[in-house]
């Protein structure tokens, strides 16, 4: 039986760092992109090869359009060099930035901002790798909370993340004769450095997110990690065309 190999958008810290050890786990051999931070993705590289799997980390800057078919090169060079493939079977649409931006201050750079990095570069991207993600493979967009209940300043972060989600229903429809699933996944409030490290340089907002959730605490990284890794395996196959909120239960 041949290694799932995935691909992870934004893996060198936080989210997709859990998410890229917890594949590793489960046996999939793992390469993540980066933006500016080589020296964490090659960390996480190192991490999965103690692991005992193959892994890798390429550069790319989701907010720059044009580097995208430059970036696929890329990759598929690195599977044929690595793995004597093409092809791969996962694909993890993570990468992403917070910015909390009141509605009546945004400006049109930060929407176009914020459209290139979550809506552009995932559509295009998912466009221009889908030939070489095997059949039976797994699409999985990364979401938010956000896109159910109202965190003021996130108007245009949210707004994209519905369109992911629209996004995602039409292509587990386009792709579903191939086998692929695509489903979005949405976290809750994380404390990570996402967003400068809102939640955990903010007490106050810490407590407040804890006491609306139903489990009593915000999420870490390690919570979303596994559920990636579940959608991935072969027990989450009939999973197929939908929103799952990882969340501990915030404002039911």
């Amino acid at each position: 039986m041949n290694k799932k190999i995935a691909l992870i958008t934004g893996g060198s810290r936080g989210l997709g760092k859990n998410t890229a050890l917890r594949l590793a786990e489960n046996g999939t051999d793992v390469i993540i992109t980066y933006n500016s931070q080589k020296d964490k993705a090659l960390e996480v590289v190192s991490l999965i090869e103690i692991m005992g799997h193959k892994a890798s980390a390429i550069q790319l800057d989701v907010n720059d359009f044009k580097g995208l078919d430059s970036f696929v090169s890329n990759l598929t060079q690195l599977l044929n060099e690595k793995w004597n493939t093409s092809n791969f079977d996962f694909l993890i649409n993570n990468a992403g930035i917070g910015a909390t931006i009141p509605f009546m201050e945004a400006s049109e750079e930060d929407f176009d901002r914020m459209m290139n990095i979550h809506f552009k570069s995932v559509y295009f991207l998912v466009q221009k790798t889908l030939p070489f993600i095997n059949n039976n493979g797994r699409i999985i967009n990364i979401s938010s909370g956000t896109t159910r209940f109202c965190v003021p300043g996130y108007s245009i972060y949210a707004s994209m993340k519905g369109a992911i989600e629209t996004f995602t229903r039409y292509l587990a429809k386009e792709v579903g004769p191939r086998g692929i699933t695509v489903n979005v996944l949405a976290p809750g409030p994380i404390e990570t450095d996402f967003n400068g490290a809102a939640i955990r340089n903010n007490p106050q907002m810490k407590g407040f997110l804890s006491n609306s959730t139903a489990l009593g605490r915000v999420g870490e990284a390690n919570d979303i990690g596994g559920v990636v890794a579940f959608l991935c395996s072969k027990d989450g196959y009939w999973i197929n065309g939908q929103r799952v909120e990882a969340s501990g239960g915030i404002s039911l």
